[in-house]
């Protein structure tokens, strides 16, 4: 009998509540600031976008926070994700590591998406809430929330970056499909490419001028990030599960945070676990940004966060990782950068696709472009390993596949990839 490549968890395994990192911090956030008067902001600021569950998740300090039953239910229809052990990628490299890789592409929406989704428009309908604005990169974030918006009965506004919304049409009829309306960002400069520094403008602008809406952010916000530590936590038993007692590195694509922080957070506590978070390196954030108070949009609409931040006016290239092309991150993550707890490269498009190519073409998967990037670092960490004859345990999120991505794969095959 073969060894095994996949771990299953029945649906009962899928974590009831979620793990909160900032208890772990060793040094505590900054607060955000008022974009008016740069003091301090309470609740009260930030009810106008979002329900008060939310916010109250945005700040506690609490370890853990249950999941709602509700949420539960929805997240069985496709959850526990598989983790995979990359064996066939192993025997390509001929390398001595261990890969493995969480396999969130197998989501309705087809990424990591959803598992915050689905949470958010809960608690917006538990709020009473009518309708969602937000803004989307590549697609896959407004193509979740679009989902998350017919399972709990919201009408759904998506503002997608423009470029992506020019290079992934399908993404924009998966958004309409499920019932969401698509607008180019920004709204009022249609020959820029945006980003979704732009198009997040144009969504709290959208949610500010309705009563009947709130914002809803797919990455970036401490609740973001703590709704998809759900990846990380179902790792760990199923790391357990495959005979490892802890990976030596675990990777994850990083633009916002929000599929780096589900995948590693849960690893913040445990010594001699290295966490990589893996960038664009025409938007490099966290390996070319500074650490500074700045919006989290373009107009300067919404509270300035302490991250990493490369300005909040800078307009990256339109590459295809159109989910990575952010000016900031994650405050959370930006303070386990500061402090040394988090790791952070940055690639080229061009070597992020040699991988992806490989991958596909040994595992079979075609990865999301935004995907590729935490492949890349995973085949780096194994060639590594080859190298000093060690043997090594590596973790990566498969955030998600690349079948609405093709023009990105048609582009490199044919020479046609900026690098």
């Amino acid at each position: 009998m073969s060894d095994p490549s996949r771990w299953l968890l029945p649906p009962d395994r899928v974590p009831s509540a979620w793990f909160n990192v900032a208890p772990h911090l060793t040094t505590p956030l900054q607060p955000p600031l008022h974009p008016g008067t740069r003091q301090p902001i309470g609740p009260d600021d930030l009810a106008p976008l979002f329900p008060m569950a939310l916010i109250g998740q945005e700040v506690t300090a609490e370890p853990w926070v249950d999941v709602p039953g509700e949420v539960l239910d929805v997240l069985r229809l496709w959850r526990p994700t598989p983790l995979v052990r990359a064996r066939r990628l192993e025997a390509a490299l001929g390398t001595p590591a261990r890969i493995y890789y969480k396999d969130e592409s197998v989501s309705p929406a087809g990424s990591h998406k959803p598992n915050t989704a689905i949470a958010q428009a809960f608690y917006n309908k538990q709020d009473g809430t009518a309708r969602l604005a937000t803004e989307t990169g590549a697609g896959q974030w407004g193509s979740a929330l679009s989902l998350a918006c017919s399972l709990f009965g919201l009408e759904c506004k998506v503002y997608m970056v423009r470029s992506s919304y020019q290079q992934k049409p399908y993404r924009r009829v998966m958004i309409e499909t499920w019932g969401g309306q698509v607008e180019p960002s920004p709204v009022a400069d249609p020959d820029s490419p945006g980003s979704l520094g732009t198009a997040i403008s144009d969504a709290v602008a959208d949610a500010a001028s309705r009563a009947d809406t709130h914002y809803s952010l797919g990455s970036v916000l401490n609740h973001v990030l703590l709704h998809q530590t759900v990846i990380g936590l179902e790792a760990k038993e199923q790391l357990a599960a495959a005979g490892e007692d802890k990976p030596d590195v675990v990777i994850g694509s990083c633009g916002g945070g929000s599929n780096f922080g589900g995948i590693s957070f849960p690893f913040v506590p445990d010594e001699g676990v290295r966490l990589v978070a893996v960038e664009p390196s025409s938007c490099p954030t966290l390996t070319g940004g500074r650490f500074d108070y700045d919006f989290g949009d373009t107009a300067g609409m919404t509270p300035l966060l302490a991250m990493y931040t490369l300005g909040h006016d800078f307009m990256p290239p339109p590459i295809h990782a159109g989910g990575l092309r952010y000016h900031g991150d994650s405050p959370l993550v930006s303070n386990l950068v500061q402090s040394g707890r988090i790791e952070a490269v940055a690639y080229p498009q061009s070597k992020v696709f040699e991988a992806a190519v490989q991958f596909a073409r040994v595992q079979g998967s075609i990865p999301a472009p935004e995907t590729s990037h935490a492949i890349r670092a995973a085949v780096d960490e194994a060639l590594l390993a080859k190298e000093e004859g060690v043997e090594r345990v590596i973790l990566f999120s498969y955030s998600g596949h690349g079948l609405l991505d093709l023009s990105a794969y048609d582009d490199y095959t044919n020479d046609r990839l900026d690098a």
